[in-house]
């Protein structure tokens, strides 16, 4: 695989503690406001789908976000009335029919990455699916920590109906966790469509909205977590993370250590002081 589908670091990406309100992708729209970052997907003509550089590009982005100051939590979206259509069709599966099995595997990594940075970033993120949620989009939509949909939105894991596996970037491992082994196990053996009745009832889904209201829903929550205590929710997404891995005994540990370490934070002094003065707390993140 040649190396323009696979781009290291942009330098208008933060590498340390920096603002991320300047950076300016090339392959989706950003919009940094109050600590919310949306992201949309920007390719409404043919349902959002993503290519070799938008991929890598999202990779970039969420592994970025570890270092973002201004960013505590990250909505995710698409244009025009769908989510996501996938891998698209002549700019991805077509050359993908081409690469030999070095080139495969580099892809299928690079995809991979993409999961593990929106799970590694400290920043929830809320997922506000509306339409098609296909294949790839599925799996955005499944690596996020939120999902809310509308009463149109679909969701398809279609990796079997173009000949692959249903373990693609993670589903293995995921799917299973948010909805339960026999129903992930249907939908990545037979690609059909999820409803939005049925996600939300399978806890796919958070919350079913209005189209009309759905990124305003999604951008709400988001804007109230980002007047919580920011470190600790990035400290509950890591142990959320972290503690799939672990006996229970290891977890209580873990988690021991984790709010030990959140105890010593200034918003915790802060929830105390409001809380005797009465008061609402207004958490700093620090």
């Amino acid at each position: 695989m040649t190396s323009r589908y696979l781009p290291g670091q942009p330098q208008q990406l933060p590498r340390h503690n920096q603002a991320m309100s300047g950076y300016q992708p090339e392959h989706f729209l950003l919009d940094v406001k109050a600590g919310v970052a949306t992201v949309t997907l920007n390719r409404p003509e043919r349902k959002n789908p993503l290519s070799f550089d938008s991929y890598a590009e999202l990779r970039d982005f969420f592994r970025a976000l570890v270092y973002a100051t201004d960013v505590h939590a990250v909505v995710i979206t698409g244009a025009g009335g769908n989510f996501c259509s996938g891998g698209d069709v002549h700019e991805i599966i077509g050359p993908l029919t081409q690469l030999d099995m070095p080139g495969l595997l580099s892809f299928t990594r690079m995809t991979g990455d993409l999961v593990k940075a929106m799970r590694a970033c400290p920043q929830p993120i809320i997922a506000a699916i509306d339409g098609v949620c296909a294949g790839a989009g599925a799996i955005l939509a499944m690596a996020s920590d939120l999902r809310y949909g509308t009463e149109r939105s679909k969701t398809y894991f279609l990796f079997n109906k173009v000949g692959l596996a249903g373990c693609d970037m993670g589903a293995c491992a995921l799917l299973p966790r948010i909805i339960g082994q026999g129903r992930a196990s249907e939908l990545l053996f037979t690609g059909r469509g999820l409803g939005a009745a049925e996600a939300e009832r399978w806890g796919f889904y958070n919350r079913v909205c209005a189209a009309d209201v759905l990124l305003a829903d999604a951008q709400a929550i988001a804007a109230q977590l980002v007047s919580g205590p920011t470190f600790a929710n990035g400290m509950t997404k890591k142990m959320l993370q972290q503690e799939w891995n672990m006996g229970v005994d290891e977890a209580i540990e873990a988690e021991a250590q984790a709010q030990a370490i959140c105890m010593a934070t200034n918003d915790f002094h802060r929830a105390y002081h409001a809380f005797v003065a009465k008061q609402t707390p207004v958490f700093e993140g620090d």
